[in-house]
């Protein structure tokens, strides 16, 4: 059976069945999105408080700033090990225990007296936070039949793009009243609250759609989630979340240094940045589930984005075209992502927690490679650079979506 890169001419059928009309899980998707923003706001909402951190903490700035690269690790290395273990015991414990632990970790982080106190729970905050994000993918996907899954993943994807719109400059508003420990103890309050949503949400591993592997299935093995087609398409992962990365990370830089852009002002051309990324979000379901070929749809909006990159890193007039140049990448990138989440989870059931596991993990490489080849091009030849770069980058996640191995055995 043709999925991902091949044409799907209708709603195709799961466990030799067809699929039939199914409502939406809304209060599960609720959950997850309002999860998925507390676990995003955990690392995110730091970002307006490094000057203040770094000063509390009596180290330099770029101390702080590490914090984001050794939380990665820690996450990518926690969804891993998530993916695989929700596959053998279920969903659920990792989906409400995630967010209780993170909460411990973000109440530790804002009574730390030293850095390395800092440090280290941030990072075990990480490792919580790797622990619930494939995890979601994997359960929502397991709860929606396949021509719902790129509208049902992109309501969760959805919540991290909030982040970016309401939570850091919500952060930033409440911290300079409260500080930077009082913002952690609201995310943690924040973090409780989706666990008891995602215990009312989610189905004990008794249930036979828990996510937990029946006795009928095969033994979730490493080896038998990672087929060819699944390691082309986390290669795509890699090099979609470079792209985004790019941008992302640099982006308030790009504008401060360009146009000499003041931090109060910054936070307009952020906020349409984020809301071209929540929109192509949301639009990128509905083309994910309503065009016959996902990998396809993947392909042309990367490319897109490469095409808009070069513009908006190569072609810099004045602000304005700056900022729409922003949405407008932010929107194409973000046009890409369901797609390629949808046909992840294309896998068989009793590996699928592995699958998404591994896109988180590997979503984490892009993401740490995202900000060492940006430094290394702002080091070299500027921002002239990242216009090419990314658009090579997103060139070549097209390339794999849509060359290689492309059957996935549906059981």
């Amino acid at each position: 059976m043709t999925a991902g890169n091949g044409p799907r001419s209708g709603p195709l059928p799961l466990h030799g069945t067809a699929e039939k009309p199914a409502s939406m899980p809304w209060a599960l998707l609720a959950a997850a999105c309002l999860a998925s923003f507390a676990i995003t706001a955990s690392g995110s909402t730091r970002a307006p408080f490094l000057i203040d951190m770094a000063r509390d903490l009596d180290v330099s700035l770029p101390m702080v700033a590490n914090l984001f690269g050794l939380i990665s690790v820690s996450w990518g290395v926690a969804s891993f090990v998530a993916g695989a273990g929700s596959d053998r015991w279920g969903r659920r414990p990792f989906l409400v225990g995630a967010p209780v632990g993170l909460a411990l970790c973000m109440v530790a982080v804002a009574n730390s007296e030293s850095y390395l106190a800092v440090v280290s729970w941030a990072v075990a905050g990480g490792g919580f936070a790797g622990l619930f994000t494939g995890v979601s993918l994997a359960e929502v996907a397991s709860r929606v039949v396949d021509h719902q899954r790129g509208r049902a993943l992109s309501w969760v994807m959805s919540g991290q793009s909030l982040t970016m719109l309401i939570g850091v400059p919500l952060a930033a508003l409440i911290g300079a009243g409260i500080g930077w420990r009082g913002v952690h103890i609201c995310v943690a309050a924040l973090s409780l609250i989706s666990a008891v949503a995602m215990f009312a949400t989610t189905r004990p591993a008794s249930h036979p759609v828990s996510g937990r592997v029946s006795a009928a299935s095969p033994p979730p093995t490493l080896r038998a989630a990672v087929s060819a087609r699944v390691v082309k398409l986390l290669a795509s992962v890699v090099a979609e979340r470079i792209c985004f990365g790019l941008a992302a990370v640099y982006y308030a830089t790009f504008l401060q240094s360009t146009h000499g852009l003041s931090l109060q002002v910054l936070a307009l051309p952020l906020a349409v940045f984020a809301v071209g990324n929540i929109l192509g979000t949301l639009l990128g379901g509905q083309l994910a589930d309503r065009l016959a070929n996902r990998m396809l749809t993947f392909a042309v909006a990367m490319i897109a984005s490469g095409v808009v990159a070069i513009l908006l890193f190569g072609w810099r007039p004045n602000v304005t075209v700056s900022v729409t140049l922003g949405f407008l990448y932010g929107l194409c990138n973000a046009l890409a992502r369901p797609s390629l989440m949808a046909s992840l989870a294309e896998v068989p059931a009793h590996v699928r927690g592995t699958v998404m596991g591994l896109n988180s993990t590997v979503a984490s490489i892009g993401w740490l490679a995202a900000a060492a080849l940006g430094g290394w091009m702002l080091a070299t030849v500027g921002f002239d650079g990242f216009g090419p770069l990314a658009a090579l980058l997103a060139i070549s996640g097209a390339a794999l979506a849509l060359l290689g191995p492309s059957i996935v055995d549906r059981k």
